[in-house]
């Protein structure tokens, strides 16, 4: 899967973008490039594969993104991802986390583009899929101008085929992963200058982009536009990427047909053990905007966790919802 203009994305988001959120994502979009949680390299190497790795045919095109600092374990890692079917293969070096600072890699090796380098080579070398990095602009007391320059150019060096910039800094100290996502100002200029000194290199954009209509200017001047929590907390908005930005039509023709896609699917997760609650959570903002939102989401977050729990309550919680409005 090669990097191609207009690409849209749906971010990586720890504990959010799981198999089942993608799956969910994927009813609503053909076209969007949808992102795993970021996994350890040492997680994919020695932990519960499947569970970690684990995807449904539907999520394609699908990315893998991984976190670490070790040349060598990123590269079996990536190897790993490959034979599971991942389409792309994606080094964090973005998230400011306090447990990721602690591992010596995400938004910290900002600071290292010369480790990130290497990794993404011995990356690069393990796997034929495209290997791609998302960064921020800088951390902490940073200059953006170099310190985006050198990150950049450390990445492409070493054969990265893209490069999706958090358009904000990340302050390893003193601010939380929720403030760093809010707090630090947005810089898209920042971005487009990387872009136009790097015009033919694939440049996409992250952060604070509210809507996928919002999302079209940017890709005048950019190759990719990547939306976040935007897309989780109103994802009825992903049924417009598809005619929006590709001109085709939405895999489902309407919310209420997405539901029932997801029911089945439920339905098949809990028959083989799983819980209702795993793939309701990421639904809770389906109906947001319309009469009945409210009901759909309590019905949802207080019944499918319950013993025995299964596909009906979606229609049940949905029976609430205007469903002409949605």
């Amino acid at each position: 899967m090669t990097q191609t203009a207009s690409t849209f994305a749906v971010a990586p988001m720890i504990d959010w973008t799981d198999r089942h959120c993608r799956y969910f994502h994927r009813q609503m979009t053909a076209r969007a490039r949808l992102f795993t949680e970021m996994v350890v390299a040492d997680a994919a190497i020695h932990g519960p594969r499947e569970r970690l790795l684990g995807f449904d045919a539907t999520e394609h095109p699908v990315v893998l993104q991984l976190g670490g600092s070790d040349p060598a374990k990123l590269a079996e890692a990536a190897r790993i991802g490959e034979g599971f079917g991942y389409d792309e293969v994606n080094l964090n070096v973005g998230c400011p986390s306090d447990r990721v600072q602690s591992g010596a890699f995400g938004a910290c090796l900002m600071l290292q583009p010369a480790l990130v380098g290497a990794c993404v080579a011995a990356m690069r070398g393990a796997v034929a899929v495209p290997v791609t990095v998302k960064c921020r602009i800088g951390v902490d007391d940073q200059d953006p101008e170099p310190a985006l320059d050198a990150l950049a150019d450390a990445v492409f060096d070493a054969g990265a085929e893209g490069l999706w910039v958090h358009a904000r800094k990340a302050w390893l100290q003193g601010l939380s992963p929720k403030e760093n996502r809010e707090i630090p100002p947005l810089d898209y200029g920042r971005v487009e200058r990387l872009k136009a000194r790097l015009p033919h290199r694939f440049i996409g954009i992250n952060g604070g982009i509210a809507s996928v209509a919002s999302s079209r200017p940017l890709l005048e001047g950019l190759d990719g536009v990547m939306l976040g929590r935007a897309a989780y907390q109103n994802p009825a908005d992903l049924m417009t990427v598809d005619p929006l930005l590709f001109g085709k039509a939405a895999p489902s023709s309407s919310l209420a047909e997405v539901v029932g896609k997801m029911a089945d699917y439920a339905g098949s997760h809990v028959a083989a053990g799983g819980k209702l609650s795993h793939v309701t959570r990421h639904m809770l903002g389906l109906f947001n905007g319309h009469p009945g939102a409210r009901q759909w989401r309590q019905i949802l977050s207080e019944r499918s966790v319950r013993a025995g729990a299964g596909p009906d309550l979606l229609f049940e919680a949905m029976a609430g919802v205007e469903l002409s409005a949605a």
